[in-house]
């Protein structure tokens, strides 16, 4: 076949797979319209999945099934009022993809809604007949109509500020939006990293007034202050912050201070209104003026009560570190730090160490121990999942390596529900332990302790669920296996002494620095210190899996009015900020009450 006949059959196959997503969109509108049960489900399959964030629901709602997604969506519609889908021309166009094991026409598509307009996934198959029907829909809610955000050709003036002789230039403005001197912020950020930077950025752009509080002294510190070789594990591709993709010219696995540098520029350039060197100490809900009583603490001792309608806790996964009872560990002569204060090994220079835990943190420390001759020891004290960065890790990577905008992978990952979530993560897990297959033989030969999970769904389920228990092997593997990293079981230990660990054989194991990389409190931790335990048990769990499946009130309205939590990766919270930022929008435009 020559080029020519080659091209024109690819745009033919094309035109087929677009034809075919706009006639099943042009039958659901008429259905949805109709809100006819019996019509919407004709459309779908009997084994399918539906995943609304905001557009229907006002949350994130995830649905399974004909019959059930039929008939919530006719329910929905009522006030939801989705009308005009269609395929936009700046989205990526339909194509026909294998996805969950199941080959589909993939098609994002665009709609109006009665408060604003949205855009969905929409993944199309044929039945046995020969009828091309949904397996796989999502529906976002993207903006709210007379607040979309301020980009592009929608960008402000500057006429405030701009060539403004003998009055307030930029800098004057700043200087004045940040010390909140004549009025009180309408949301309140806990934490300056990823989270809270994603979401304030948000929230500016719908004209919602935040301030970030951030403990550490500069932006980026949360970052900067964590052990000296410590690089992001996933690629940077799918790291971006909202609005500002990484320079083209960045490393494919981000240093450290090279991120938190990157978040001080962002933090100016996206003119988010933030205090460092500021503790939040702790937060009252005022029911009568339906906001928070919040009290921070500057680096100077001074305190500010601040009055917010809004508290938005982004200081990740976890909270304080977590310290074991290790018996004996009060009696040992050497060092002992907690892996949050870990910097370098540097100082151990010929010495010995033990390292309690064998997740990620773990093993980036042993390897910077190992790097400055530090006689190194990792002491297991459960099983853990390893995984390679290259090939494992990169399986997570694939929606932001195929090609087209950042939006669009985004919408995309967001757009599985937790059915196929767990579906994929394991298929993804047998995958990797065919990758991995030598590395983890040769890691159960010296009796480490492995794993995929419970139910085999891999690393990232242990993330959601626990935060924790897996490591993103960068060398130290093979360095146990050959026996350069020593591996201890902690139920090999009767206790600790002065010198190192007592063995349950009656031999010592001498050591001069025992790291604790034991990993941190859940954050509900921080909410009972700062907000009582009353309300600990107003809200239930945060972060975990919940009875729908979703994150347990991530991202969303929780059982507390004005109370939202953020936390993730960076692809997590560039994500979901969207949504927690449009939810807020709503509330303070009269649009969504409390939960």
């Amino acid at each position: 076949m020559n080029t020519y006949d080659q091209a024109l059959e690819d745009f033919q196959a094309a035109q087929r797979v677009r034809r075919a997503a706009e006639l099943w969109l042009a039958a659901f509108e008429t259905a949805l319209v109709a809100r006819d049960v019996v019509l919407i489900a004709a459309l779908f399959h009997h084994d399918s999945h539906w995943r609304d964030i905001l557009a229907f629901t006002w949350h994130l709602t995830p649905t399974a099934g004909q019959t059930s997604i039929a008939t919530r969506l006719a329910e929905e519609q009522a006030h939801a009022g989705v009308h005009r889908l269609h395929l936009p021309k700046e989205r990526r166009p339909p194509r026909t993809v294998t996805r969950f094991g199941i080959e589909s026409i993939e098609a994002i598509f665009a709609f109006k809604t009665a408060v604003g307009r949205g855009s969905g996934v929409l993944r199309i198959a044929p039945d046995a007949d020969g009828v091309m029907k949904a397996w796989h829909i999502s529906t976002v809610l993207d903006a709210l109509d007379g607040h979309e955000e301020k980009l592009g050709a929608n960008r402000p003036t500057g006429a405030a500020y701009s060539r403004n002789f003998g009055g307030d230039n930029w800098a004057d403005v700043r200087r004045k939006a940040v010390a909140y001197e004549d009025r009180e912020p309408t949301v309140l950020v806990i934490g300056a990293a990823q989270a809270g930077l994603s979401v304030a950025a948000r929230l500016n752009q719908q004209g919602i007034d935040t301030l970030v509080v951030e403990k550490w002294p500069r932006i980026g510190d949360s970052w900067r202050q964590r052990y000296h070789s410590l690089a992001l594990h996933n690629a940077v591709q799918q790291n971006h912050l909202p609005y500002m993709e990484f320079p083209p010219t960045w490393p494919k696995f981000i240093p450290k201070d090279m991120l938190g540098n990157w978040f001080e520029f962002y933090a100016d350039a996206m003119e988010i209104n933030c205090w460092t060197d500021t503790a939040f100490v702790s937060g009252t809900w005022d029911a009568a003026a339906t906001c928070w009583t919040a009290v921070v603490r500057r680096g100077d001792g001074t305190e500010r009560i601040l009055r917010p309608r809004h508290l938005v806790f982004a200081n990740g996964v976890s909270s304080y570190p977590m310290t074991p009872d290790i018996p004996g560990l009060d009696d040992f002569k050497g060092d002992v730090i907690h892996s949050e204060g870990f910097d370098s090994g540097a100082a151990w220079k010929g010495k010995r160490a033990f390292i309690l835990g064998t997740g990620s943190s773990a093993n980036d420390i042993a390897l910077d121990l190992y790097s400055n001759d530090v006689q190194t020891t990792l002491i297991q004290r459960g099983p853990t999942t390893v995984i390679s960065i290259d090939p494992s890790a990169r399986l997570g990577e694939l929606p932001w390596s195929e090609g087209g905008t950042l939006e669009d992978a985004d919408i995309v990952v967001a757009s599985a529900t937790p059915a196929l979530t767990l579906k994929a993560l394991t298929a993804n897990a047998k995958r990797m332990s065919e990758f991995d297959k030598e590395m983890i033989d040769g890691l159960v030969s010296i009796g480490f302790k492995h794993d995929y999970g419970t139910d085999q769904t891999g690393h990232l389920m242990k993330y959601f669920r626990r935060g924790g228990g897996y490591n993103l092997d960068t060398g130290s593997s093979a360095l146990m296996i050959k026996g350069e990293i020593g591996l201890l079981q902690y139920d090999q230990i009767e206790r600790f002494t002065g010198d190192g660990a007592l063995l349950r054989d009656g031999s010592v194991s001498p050591a001069d620095l025992v790291v604790l990389a034991t990993g941190y409190l859940p954050q509900m931790e921080l909410v009972r210190r700062a907000l009582g335990e009353a309300m600990v048990a107003r809200i239930g769990p945060v972060w975990g899996i919940g009875p729908d499946g979703e994150l347990g009130n991530m991202y969303k309205r929780t059982p507390q009015q004005g109370l939202w939590f953020i936390a993730g990766g960076l692809a997590q919270c560039r994500i979901n900020s969207k949504y927690l930022a449009l939810q807020i929008a709503a509330m303070e435009q009269g649009k969504l009450g409390p939960l």
